[in-house]
């Protein structure tokens, strides 16, 4: 069993045996060349040949994940650099896979927040991408060269979740965790999947109820379960329920 970060797109296994980071990938097969530019496996579709087009609140896909963010240009050509949310050099697996980018610049300061025609949205189609060190680098179409490049800097990228890499039988991205309630085999519920954290070893859930503080007014409690075969023993996505072996009072 493992979860995939999407934004997170990795993922970490769930053994009971070795444990396995959140970012976690079975080797590639020979000549899958998952490290090199994505344009090499297969034909480029109509899509991919457009260029970079203005998006507006009500054009955004419905089912878009945010996955990383533009921090800088890459070489002279046009290229930009990404640093992935599941890191470039341990994930990014959806960053690769999408063959077009969401993008999203927040609102700058003075600007209202909530106004969503104060952000500036963008969709590109990715022409090629590899990972570099631990970031990820494209070419994106519209871009023609490095100062055209350097204007996305600090935009949001984001990816839909229909992109996202098919997973094999008991993986499970970090996104889809989210929100499931989560009891223990007793019947016993021990709150709700709030965030994931990656400790180095392994993916952790991170688990949000109900309590009263010390000073008796409404709080909330945490809970942090490692997310390996141990201790998680079922994961019913259509439920939208987590089955562990951890007493309420660990």
């Amino acid at each position: 069993m493992s979860a995939r970060d999407s934004g997170s797109s990795g993922r970490a296994k769930a053994s009971s045996g070795a444990s396995f980071g959140v970012f976690a990938r079975k080797p590639a097969k020979p000549g899958a060349g998952r490290g090199g530019a994505n344009s090499a496996a297969a034909p480029e579709p109509v899509e991919q040949q457009q260029a970079m087009q203005a998006e507006s609140a009500e054009s955004w896909p419905d089912d878009a994940i945010e996955v990383g963010a533009i921090v800088d240009a890459y070489g002279l050509k046009g290229w930009v650099k990404l640093a992935a949310h599941a890191g470039g050099g341990q994930g990014g697996d959806a960053l690769l896979n999408a063959r077009r980018w969401w993008l999203l610049k927040a609102p700058q300061h003075g600007q209202l927040r909530g106004n969503a025609q104060a952000q500036d949205r963008k969709s590109a189609p990715v022409k090629q991408s590899k990972v570099h060190g631990d970031s990820i680098v494209a070419e994106l179409g519209g871009l023609a060269g490095r100062d055209e490049a350097l204007l996305l800097r600090g935009y949001r990228v984001y990816v839909r979740r229909s992109d996202f890499p098919a997973l094999e039988a008991d993986e499970y991205y970090w996104v889809d965790l989210l929100g499931l309630d989560v009891v223990n085999e007793a019947g016993v519920e021990l709150g709700k999947v709030a965030d994931m954290i990656d400790n180095g070893a392994q993916a952790v859930l991170r688990i949000e109820y109900p309590a009263t503080g010390k000073d008796g007014k409404p709080a909330t409690g945490e809970r942090l379960i490692p997310f390996v075969g141990v201790y998680v023993k079922t994961v019913d996505q259509a439920a939208k329920r987590i089955i562990v072996d951890w007493e309420a009072d660990y």
